[in-house]
């Protein structure tokens, strides 16, 4: 299960340039992290030089292009790559994080790769210089990138046998840090301008004038000039419409309207709506119809209301169900999704036990020698010797206690416990994508059965609410 996670790093005050990148490659080829450097390796670089190299490509990309920053200027970038505990080797780790940055930087940065085993799980820092081979241009971090980047690690893994985070985070940008478990971006405001112009184009206007009339019917305020611009009444300042893209251009819309031709966006919204009917909640639509002011958007509601109206009716004739068997079906598939979620915690749970124990034996092995010694001192000498090793010695009882919870039973050996981790990881991933798709076709069919109670007259029953609660619960 690889998460990551991408920090711009910079070479800050008071500091030389060699002496920033000696902190940040030291950092990761740590020998007390690596096993005395066994899991470091670089490209285009000597790890052990490669400060050094850093440096001098910098001075050579400065004396080539004349460009200089001050402080805010990216040396190098580093990149994390974590791994789920006992699933991968250190040496596989290290090969896996070699190719991502080989991927990202296309073979044209040089880096390092260091692989540390020091933690729980064994985790990747890789540290590229932001200055090419070639030392005339510098690696810039693009729009999405952080999504670029996971799918790159993702893929890498997936090709690899090894897991993946299936539904990413949103990103912690904390500190400047970019997580790679990354959803979608908010919407920006092209992104809306965009919306409401495929929503106008949906009224089949015939030239400009009445898309443009329909856009302020919306509430949108529209600029004339040289150039067309659009902004809604909360936004600060207006965008011009050449500049959403190639296909809102004003000659573009002009001859789509003139030639009454569908609009790409609303052609490929409705390929994708003839592959997968989507079933939507009656009642929510109702809501977002007395929510919203606009008459536009209440005529759309409208027809989308009585669209999805009929895609409920039309899903009780395919499947050939009347309403007493939509509800009994709807309940087994409900106690299905709950047994399957019952026995993903259960293994999840167990996984847990694993990791602790495998940690306990770790623990147990480094700290007891040191253990030992503190029982061969006596007086004055085993308190000085507590107080100076009170972490070790610690760590061993802890140890020796979870243990004891075995109750009398062989304490399994890390390969075995190993064995045992990857066999549950391995069936948690079938369970899981079992379960994704038991809870869609859940959520459809409570999604249809509340339809077809607002169709009939009647309210929605509280257990197909506590349902729902249950999904967001598990989601979260």
């Amino acid at each position: 299960m690889a998460t990551t996670a991408l920090i711009a790093l910079h070479k800050g005050d008071g500091k030389s340039l060699r002496r920033a990148f000696q902190q940040i490659i030291g950092y990761v080829k740590n020998p007390n992290k690596t096993e005395n450097g066994k899991f470091v390796s670089g490209y285009a670089c000597d790890p052990m030089m490669a400060d050094a190299q850093f440096v001098s490509a910098k001075a050579e990309y400065i004396q080539r292009t004349g460009r200089i920053r001050g402080k805010d200027d990216v040396i190098a970038y580093h990149m994390r790559q974590a791994f789920a505990p006992g699933e991968i080797t250190p040496e596989e780790a290290n090969r896996l994080g070699r190719e991502l940055a080989m991927r990202l930087t296309h073979g044209n940065n040089a880096f390092v790769v260091a692989t540390h085993t020091d933690k729980h799980h064994i985790h990747n820092h890789i540290i590229f210089n932001a200055v090419n081979l070639e030392c005339d241009r510098k690696f810039r971090d693009f729009k999405r990138s952080a999504e670029a980047i996971r799918r790159i690690s993702d893929k890498i893994c997936l090709e690899n046998g090894y897991s993946i985070v299936e539904n990413p985070k949103e990103p912690d940008r904390s500190q400047g840090k970019t997580l790679w478990m990354i959803g979608k971006n908010p919407p920006t405001q092209r992104d809306d301008t965009r919306e409401a112009i495929d929503l106008a184009l949906t009224r089949k206007p015939k030239n400009m004038e009445e898309l443009l009339a329909i856009l302020m019917e919306m509430g949108w305020q529209v600029k004339r000039g040289k150039h067309i611009a659009l902004k809604k009444e909360d936004q600060k300042r207006f965008k011009r419409i050449d500049s959403l893209g190639d296909d809102y251009t004003e000659k573009m819309l002009t001859f789509l309207m003139e030639n009454d031709q569908p609009h790409r966006a609303n052609l490929k919204r409705s390929i994708n709506e003839k592959q997968e009917r989507r079933m939507v909640l009656l009642a929510d639509i109702q809501q977002k119809m007395r929510d919203k002011n606009s008459p536009a958007y209440t005529r759309w509601s409208k027809v989308f209301y009585a669209k999805q109206m009929a895609n409920t009716l039309l899903y009780m004739s395919e499947n050939g169900m009347d309403d007493a068997e939509l509800y009994e079906k709807a309940s087994a598939v409900s106690a299905h999704c709950d047994a399957l979620m019952e026995e993903i915690r259960g293994i999840e749970n167990r996984m847990k036990e694993i990791s602790d124990l495998r940690q306990s034996i770790f623990d147990y092995s480094k700290t007891r020698d040191v253990y030992r010694e503190y029982l061969s001192k006596k007086g004055k000498d085993r308190e000085r010797f507590a107080a100076e090793h009170a972490e070790e010695i610690q760590k061993h009882y802890a140890a020796k206690k979870a243990f004891g919870a075995l109750k009398g039973q062989k304490i399994p050996t890390i390969k075995q416990l190993n064995q045992e981790w990857s066999e549950l990881n391995s069936k948690k991933g079938k369970l899981y994508s079992e379960y994704n798709r038991v809870k869609k076709e859940r959520k459809e069919m409570l999604t249809v059965k509340a339809n077809l109670d607002l169709i009939l007259g009647h309210d929605r029953r509280e257990n197909d609410l506590e349902m729902d609660r249950k999904d967001r619960k598990n989601d979260r």
